[in-house]
């Protein structure tokens, strides 16, 4: 058993709930006077705030130390909530350029799922991360797939797959879809949808606003899959949806878009005094939900 898998059991074990919250937001809060040192499980695997060893039981610190998962007094890793499912990703700040992100995108992104309910036979979870998407659809498919390039990012799906009780589940390296072999009836992915400068693999989404990414999976899941569930962002310029505008010249004749849909008209406004979105409105987050054996006509 993977170390952080037997944490994660501990933590659960201990009634352990938190919800990650946004980056600035968590750093808010900790600069609060008080929140300099951790004083709970919640400070320390939640807050990635600095601890006293003795403040972990020897298991706990011990499996921690056996992951390679300690950095002098802080955890590398954080635990989060949904439901009843629990998922280890990277500690706050996410810096590093393979680390595993977790947040209000993954929750959105989650909920997105739960609403829509697909099913499939074969379903791949492209860019995983954590594998949250495709651990909470598992029940209705009878293979998941969780894929993504980032080895980091792998290990972690993978000790969430088994912290959650995923039997029907398979962790891959695969850049989109190559890696994946077989047949896919179902695609579902939350992708990096940003422009960033360090070219974190959680964060950056290439193109011109962050949406090369998401183009590429809708281009090879057009030539893969029968359904296709995209959770993105779009970048609003003089009120153009522009990642709309791109994916209608990517999906063939032959697809059929079930629901476009503008989850949250305007995220990480901040991102907007970069001079790489200096012609940018607003970045919206869309839900794309696209049949792609429907006779209809996009």
């Amino acid at each position: 058993m993977h170390p952080l898998v037997r944490l994660g059991q501990l933590l659960r074990e201990s009634g352990y709930e938190f919800t990650t919250i946004t980056p600035e937001s968590h750093a808010r809060v900790n600069a609060r006077r008080g929140n300099e040192r951790a004083r709970t499980l919640r400070d320390v695997f939640g807050w990635s705030r600095p601890f006293d060893r003795s403040l972990l039981a020897s298991e706990m610190l011990s499996l921690l130390e056996k992951a390679n998962a300690i950095d002098e007094d802080r955890s590398k890793v954080r635990y989060s909530t949904d439901g009843d499912f629990l998922f280890v990703h990277s500690a706050f700040p996410t810096t590093d350029s393979n680390s595993v992100f977790f947040g209000p995108d993954t929750y959105r992104y989650l909920k997105l799922l739960r609403r829509l309910k697909p099913s499939a036979k074969h379903a791949v979870d492209v860019g995983c991360g954590s594998g949250a998407g495709g651990i909470v659809i598992a029940g209705r498919c009878e293979r998941v797939i969780l894929a993504d390039i980032n080895p980091l990012a792998l290990e972690y799906a993978q000790v969430n797959v088994e912290l959650n009780g995923i039997r029907n589940a398979e962790v891959i390296q695969s850049d989109v879809l190559q890696g994946v072999e077989g047949p896919i009836d179902l695609v579902i992915s939350n992708p990096p949808y940003l422009m960033d400068t360090k070219a974190r693999l959680y964060r950056d989404g290439g193109g011109r606003f962050g949406e090369g990414l998401s183009i590429e999976i809708v281009r090879q899941a057009v030539g893969r899959a029968e359904r296709l569930i995209l959770y993105t962002a779009s970048a609003i310029v003089d009120g153009v949806d522009t990642f709309r505008a791109a994916i209608d010249t990517v999906l063939r004749p032959r697809s059929s878009v079930i629901g476009y849909e503008e989850l949250d008209p305007d995220v990480f406004g901040e991102e907007l005094s970069r001079d790489v979105y200096s012609s940018v409105d607003r970045l919206a987050v869309i839900a794309l939900d696209v049949s792609l054996q429907s006779e209809r006509l996009l």
